[in-house]
């Protein structure tokens, strides 16, 4: 793969101030300039790392736009080979035709990701960090961005590798106690190695408790809009998406299916689903609408749970709040505008957070963010901190803290120190995997399989 020059648009392809045609491999500059004809009288091939030079795009048939390369030579480029990347005007039959006469002239078509691929495996990233460009691209909030930018900074990669150098040394002296007694080492004292091992699991499961609130920020977190009917469910679903999304009347059992939409509530992103009123009711349509709200509780990952302040509870109050027991929940307490009638204790013991909204009025939802983002348990996230954020990586550390707590228990019950070796080299390998210095091909393809081409 290395000895082929690859090429693909890497700009949204549409109409835009400028549409860029990158190519990277052996023979870049060489295939473009065949392609691109420099203004001056230096020719492209000869061009130095990290210049730009303004010229035109022609072909057989002429002339197809001007344009600037822009070049970087291997191995400081971001693929790690020489790299060419040629700014057209950014329409689409001038990108376009750009790219074909790239092809024409030897380059193969980039697959999904390939650039990245190429520079994971020329050293330049390492799967981590490549995984942290796609979440880059499609980042959707402050937050998300920031954690992401910290990740393809280097900030996962580098507190991986503190603890492989941890248990590398741990691994180190045992293998050399035991292979080599003769020699004059300081002896392996099982209790105090079970001591070190134990430091590190702890640094490890701290790092693997934030898979939840990375993979929030990352993904969103889906979230139910729940209530018996009238509460004004589908008024807060139109505050939040600052549209009219739900239809919204008087009549009971207006809203029969789930309306879906997608917010930012503060720095974070909610995929809003708007359930149909939970009651007792005879009709059959509406049945089946009541049976996906309760079907919404079960699978989502947060629940705004809405009351009205102005009427007092009901059995189906009541019964909503058994539903919720468990669940990362935040009351809405709505109508706040209206003379109250609700005694909010009951409420408040069985969802401690709660707040005191108007959706009509559109008042109180700072009150909601603040909540949200307590329950969700992000008020003190750190987006520049090391973050597990995707599933990966996920089982990687997952894997390597069980080996370790297997290692420590077998230091504890005095089981052979060559089994525990074993068990120390396991959970290396699983946080090697991670970083991707030991991964197969596979792993690896899956990986870049979720990138756009020319990325």
């Amino acid at each position: 793969m290395s000895n082929e020059t690859i090429a693909a648009i890497s700009t949204p392809l549409g109409v835009g101030g400028i549409g860029i045609v990158r190519l990277s491999g052996p023979d870049a500059r060489t295939i473009a300039g065949r392609v691109f004809r420099p203004s001056g009288k230096k020719e492209l091939i000869d061009a130095t790392g990290y210049t730009g030079m303004l010229g035109r795009i022609h072909g057989s048939g002429g002339d197809v736009d001007e344009a600037i390369a822009f070049i970087y030579r291997a191995p400081k480029s971001y693929t790690g080979e020489d790299v060419v990347e040629l700014s057209c005007h950014g329409g689409i039959w001038a990108v376009r035709q750009a790219l074909r006469l790239c092809l024409d002239a030897g380059a193969r078509m980039a697959g999904p990701g390939e650039f990245t691929k190429r520079a994971f495996l020329n050293g330049k990233l390492d799967l981590s960090q490549a995984e942290a460009v796609i979440d880059i691209i499609t980042a959707t909030g402050d937050a998300a961005l920031k954690a992401a930018l910290a990740a393809k900074d280097g900030a996962l990669n580098s507190q991986i590798n503190s603890f492989v150098s941890e248990l590398t040394a741990n691994a180190a002296h045992l293998a050399a106690w035991m292979d080599y007694p003769e020699e004059d080492l300081i002896p392996v004292d099982a209790p105090a190695l079970a001591t070190e091992l134990s430091v590190t699991l702890d640094k490890m499961k701290r790092l693997l408790a934030t898979w939840d609130s990375g993979r929030i920020v990352r993904e969103g977190i889906t979230t139910a809009i729940v209530g018996r009917p009238n509460v004004g469910k589908s008024t807060l679903m139109n505050l939040l998406m600052g549209e009219q999304k739900s239809i919204v009347t008087d009549l009971p059992g207006t809203t029969r299916d789930v309306v879906e939409g997608q917010i930012h509530l503060g720095d974070y992103t909610l995929l809003l689903a708007d359930t149909a009123g939970i009651r007792h009711t005879e009709n059959p349509i509406e049945s089946i609408g009541v049976d996906l709200s309760r079907r919404q509780i079960e699978v989502a990952g947060l629940i705004l749970a809405v009351f009205d302040s102005s009427e007092s509870l009901t059995p189906e109050d009541m019964e909503l709040m058994g539903l919720l027991k468990g669940k990362k929940c935040v009351a809405v307490i709505n109508k706040s505008d209206l003379p109250p009638l609700l005694d909010d204790k009951a409420i408040k013991s069985a969802i401690p957070a709660t707040v005191s909204i108007s959706a009509a009025g559109g008042t109180g939802k700072e009150d909601l963010e603040r909540s949200v983002i307590h329950v969700l348990g992000l008020e003190r996230f750190d987006p520049t901190a090391a973050v597990i954020s995707n599933e990966r990586q996920r089982s990687c550390l997952e894997k390597a803290c069980d080996q370790l707590e297997e290692a420590i228990q077998a230091l504890q019950n005095s089981v052979t120190l060559d089994a525990v070796g074993v068990l120390i080299e396991s959970a290396l390998d699983e946080l090697l995997r991670l970083t991707g210095r030991q991964v197969n091909t596979a792993v690896v393809d899956a990986v870049f399989s979720q990138f756009c081409v020319g990325k």
